[in-house]
């Protein structure tokens, strides 16, 4: 069976672009078009779609409230398509993710050029990930063990290990910017080492990625510079299209190297080169994603007598990333989006008593 997509734009010119797209591949079939959030809220029960894919600014009802209301009512997984070179745009992007949906695309223009091909057969490729997301509202945290319980069981994990952090580094891609958000909102401004950072991001979106967060999080967060040092109390983003590694006296450095899995940035150059400079001081945290990418650098961690992390499948949009680490036998703690941050603290509480 295809998968049944349902289209909501205004835009009579990308809609056409974008039904093209879609019907190229058979394995997928738009079942439904809507120009206004409201004609989609009335389409879904009669279409049934496996996903929907949503333009931001549509009139009568926009992105943010049409999301809303689809994961109140209709639940599914949810693309936001966008043209994310407007600056207005990127922050409102991540409201609709906070908000439910699951990730975001850039809107596909008219033309065969290379770039536009590539654009979409990542489109195609998108629509088949999210279709098999069950993970499709944000858990309350009643949901997740209360944050004592949390802390009680890791207080007995801390004791067994003799960690003695200098930084922490963190890999995301298919629903890293809502883990991201729940896992930085957590942490104090005192925070005590640097935080190093690789989201799969599409070009023109890491911006507004680093504003939303910024206004939600108690911490610094930037895009990391070519010649700093990672401070303490501060996150560093990789840079768009260009891999993060730092260089033999610890400061930042970027390069235009191949990318690995087909991602550069990639979470895996950065942790490799993390773990080779801070060794066993270095504490790795592999979030949600598709592929495999950051598996092999948290191998390099562990490797060095490092801590590693993973996000657990119940929380993930998608597991696959963590899978592929834990199955290298690379984790030493697999956890629950919630329990990230307390880990962290509960981590650098016992190094301040020892």
């Amino acid at each position: 069976m295809p998968i049944r997509v349902l289209l909501v734009e205004d835009s009579q010119i990308a809609l056409v672009i974008l039904k093209s797209i879609l019907n190229s591949s058979p394995d997928i079939e738009v079942v439904g078009e809507a120009y206004t959030g409201i004609e989609a809220l009335s389409l879904i029960p009669q279409v049934e779609p496996d996903v929907i894919c949503t333009d931001l600014h549509m009139p009568k009802m926009n992105g943010l409230t049409f999301t809303s209301e689809v994961m109140a009512r209709y639940p599914r997984p949810i693309l936001v398509i966008s043209v994310s070179v407007q600056k207005e745009d990127t922050d409102y992007v991540f409201q609709l993710l906070n908000a439910g949906a699951v990730d975001v695309f850039p809107k596909p223009v008219a033309g065969l050029t290379k770039e536009n091909e590539l654009l979409k057969q990542q489109l195609i490729n998108k629509i088949k990930i999210l279709s098999g997301v069950k993970v499709l509202t944000k858990r309350p945290r009643s949901e997740i063990s209360s944050k004592s319980q949390e802390t009680r069981k890791l207080s007995v994990f801390t004791t067994q290990f003799d960690y003695k952090p200098k930084i922490v580094v963190i890999g995301a891609s298919t629903g890293g910017p809502q883990a991201l958000h729940e896992v930085f909102t957590q942490l104090p401004q005192n925070f005590p080492v640097p935080i190093i950072c690789v989201q799969h991001i599409y070009a023109g979106f890491l911006r507004g990625l680093i504003n939303w967060l910024a206004n939600n999080c108690r911490l610094s967060i930037q895009i990391a510079q070519v010649g700093d040092l990672p401070k303490p109390g501060k996150i560093y983003f990789a840079p768009e299209q260009q891999h993060l590694e730092l260089d033999t006296q610890g400061k930042f450095v970027y390069s235009d190297a191949p990318p690995v899995m087909g991602h550069r940035p990639s979470v895996t150059v950065t942790f490799k080169s993390v773990a080779r400079f801070y060794g066993k001081a270095t504490v790795g945290v592999l979030l949600t994603g598709m592929g495999s990418d950051g598996a092999e650098g948290m191998h390099d961690i562990a490797s060095v007598g490092g801590l590693t992390i993973t996000q657990d499948e119940a929380t993930c949009v998608v597991f696959g990333m963590p899978r592929e680490a834990i199955s290298l036998g690379s984790v030493k703690q697999v956890l629950p989006i919630g329990a990230i941050a307390p880990m962290l603290l509960t981590l650098f509480e016992k190094q301040k008593r020892t």
